[in-house]
Order: structure tokens, then sequence, then C-alpha cells
């Protein structure tokens, strides 16, 4: 009969003992105890080398796995994980593949089990996420068609100084152009980092922002000297809203890396800290791979603007429909020998003005519509009041004049 499972040292050992005394042949032994005669022959071997120890069962698993990642190569991979503290297994596996081409590396889950062996995997924090939000800018699908920029959270490095990083990104490619620490959030120093940036790559079609300074103001249009300068160039300002930083979310992404590998802890000096800087900009454009590029890298993606940074600008045409005013350097311009406040920051600039109707007057600069101008009360609208003004009026139709709440009357004839 066969073995029992419950006492199967004991049954083996029994077998082992009949063996050696039993005067008939081995095979009628071993088909009495219902098992073959070479599992019979190697109870017999183990025994007389191993004793009644070597009757135990033992694992069935290889001593060696052909697939087993040897030393060498998991030492590479915990190399690079050192050296790439935020990277995970499948960037890790990408750049290794790159490097050493010929050599055989384990999946991405072996990757992940070995940081974890070693630990060097900590477990990611999951975090709340509201529900994404229509946004109000079009995709892009080439380079330099949006530039975002941003001032990463200040922080103070090691001897107290205060660091202001300005980072510039293309948002197709996700090529880091800048990542700068600036004096102060001046628009001057601004000026300065994104001229240095068309200077070398050209110029966007847009660039995307939040609402501070020096991107933005409360002035009319939202504009700023710096934004004014842009649309000089040909470039449009975009502006997310307040408070939704997920509008500008793959630069708040790369932000949040930049943190994690050079600001965790902050350096002991500003010089140290743009140096951080500079070896994270090299690293994010040319080695690290990025899941939204199919695992490429920013500098396998990116190509220069076709438009170079001009060497002088230039009025704007706008065209005969528009009438044609320079503000003036208080920011005010002239209508029928009457002064129009405007605001500063386009002292100096060509605006035009074009009919609405025989009243309102659409404010431009460039293409970008400032407001209304209502010539009989000389007071300048927002584009939003004058919305406001126009839907009130159709949906009263009423032949008196409406009037709004500060006293402004809109005329009979409906405004186009």
């Amino acid at each position: 009969m066969p073995f029992k499972e419950t006492c199967v040292v004991d049954e083996r050992y029994r077998f082992v003992r009949d063996a050696a005394s039993y005067e008939g042949s081995f095979t009628e032994l071993c088909e009495w105890y219902g098992i073959s005669t070479k599992t019979g022959y190697k109870w017999v071997s183990r025994h007389k080398s191993e004793g009644v120890a070597g009757l135990q069962d033992r694992s069935r698993a290889p001593v060696k796995h052909p697939n087993e990642i040897d030393k060498e190569r998991q030492e590479a991979i915990l190399e690079m994980r050192r050296a790439h503290p935020t990277w995970g297994p499948k960037k890790l596996l990408v750049v290794l593949k790159a490097r050493e081409q010929t050599r055989a590396w384990p999946a991405k889950s072996t990757i992940s089990e070995i940081l974890k062996r070693n630990g060097l995997a900590a477990a990611r924090k999951r975090r709340r996420r509201a529900s994404p939000s229509k946004q109000p800018f079009s995709g892009c699908d080439a380079a330099n068609q949006v530039w975002c920029a941003d001032f990463k959270g200040w922080f103070r490095t090691g001897d107290g100084a205060r660091c202001d990083p300005l980072t510039i990104t293309d948002a197709y490619s996700r090529y880091l152009l800048r990542c700068q620490t600036v004096a102060n959030l001046s628009h001057e120093v601004a000026r300065g980092v994104f001229e240095a940036a068309f200077r070398e790559y050209g110029l966007p079609a847009a660039i995307r922002t939040d609402n501070g300074s020096p991107f933005a103001s409360v002035g009319l249009g939202g504009l700023s000297r710096l934004s004014v300068w842009w649309l000089k160039l040909g470039i449009e300002p975009e502006r997310i809203e307040p408070g939704e930083p997920q509008q500008n979310g793959r630069h708040e992404r790369m932000h949040l890396t930049l943190k994690k590998e050079t600001a965790n802890p902050p350096a002991r000096t500003l010089r140290t800290q743009q140096k951080l800087f500079d070896r994270f900009r090299q690293d994010y454009n040319y080695v690290r791979p990025h899941e939204g590029l199919n695992m490429g890298t920013p500098a396998s993606v990116y190509q220069e603007s076709p438009r170079p940074y001009p060497p002088r600008l230039r009025d704007p045409d706008y065209g005969d429909e528009f009438k044609v005013r320079r503000v003036g350097d208080r920011g005010e311009f002239y209508w029928h020998s009457q002064k129009i406040a405007l605001g500063y920051v386009l002292e100096g600039e060509l605006i035009g003005l074009r009919s609405w109707d025989d009243r309102y007057w659409k404010i431009y600069f460039r293409t970008l519509e400032l407001g209304v101008f209502d010539s009989h009360s000389l007071r300048v609208l927002s584009p939003r009041e004058a919305i406001r003004l126009k839907k009130a009026y159709q949906e009263t139709q009423l032949d008196a004049p409406v009037t709004t709440g500060d006293g402004i009357q809109l005329q009979e004839a409906v405004m186009p």
C-alpha cells in the first residue's frame, strides 16, 4: 500500500529497515510498499548517507533559477535608484536598457521587488483629488505652441537666503527651458529671464501662467508690463483661473519633482542651490524618461521655435476699421480733446478702437480685447460689464433705456 501521509517518515524508515533484511527481490519489496524501484533506491541511498534525517521531505524548488537576477544586475538597479531616488521601476528600466542594450534586464515588477527588499521603495500617499474641470485653454500638439511659467514656492537655503526659482517649460514636450533663482519678482528681472529664453529657443505662440505678479495685474484686461511685452512679441498670455493650479498641471507636476530632488533639504547657499537646479534641468531634459512621452525624454521631443526673437518691436497695424490712439505717459488716451484713463501698463503703446455701435467702441491692444469705451459717458467698461449691459437690454426688450447700478444708461438700439 502507498505511504500514509500522517507518518511518511516512519513508513520510509520501515522500508529501509526491511530492505536491509528482506531475502526476496528488491522489486518485490517496493511493490509491497506501493512505490517504484527508483524511489526505493532513493530512500535507501539517503538513509545510508544522512541517516533518518535523509528521509525527510525536501523542497522541490530548484537550487538555481534560470531567470534569477545576479548580484551585478541588482547592484546596477540599486545604484541607479540611489542616484535618482524619485524614479520608479518603469523609468529605471527604460534608462538601464538604453545604457546596456545587450544585457537582459528584469521586468518592472521584479525591479519593484528588488527596491522593496532593499528599503528603497516608499509607498506613495494616496491623495484625494477634485473632479477635473473643463480647462479654458485649447490643447497643444506641437512644441512651442504653449509655454508654461511660474515661480516655484520660495524657500530659504541653509544660510537663510530666500530662494525664488522662476521656471519655464514647453507644455507639449515638458522640456524645462529655465529653472533660475531670481533676485526678486519684479518685471525687469522676469523679463531678463524670458528674453534669454526667447533668444535661445525662439518665441512660443502662448505663455500660460497664474494670476500673480509680474504675469498679471488687477488692471484692464489683467495686463501687466510683462504680458504687454509678450503681446508686442506676438505671444498670447494665458492665465489660469484663480485657485485652479490643475489648469497648469504639467508644470505643477514638474515642480513636485523639482522640490523632491533639489530642495529636500535645500542647499547651503544660493550658488549651490542654482547648481542643483542646473543639474536637475540637465537630468530632467536628457536622462529622465517621461510617461507622457511614451517613456521618451523631453529633449528627444522638443524642437526650437521657427519664430526667432526679433531685433526690434514694431507698432501694430490695426487696419482701416479701427481708430488708433497712442496711450500717454500717464496711461491716458485722447478722445475729442478729452483724456480717457486706460492704465499705466500701456504707456506709450498704440491701441485700436473698433465701433460696436454709434456709442460703444471695443478697445484692443494687438489681438487682445481690453474692454469697451462708452463715448457718451467717457468711461471704459470691462468686457464683462459690457456683456452684462447687453444681456440686460436683450432680456428686458423695453423701449425705455436700461440703467445699470452705477447710473450708466444703455441706448435703445440693441448692441450687436
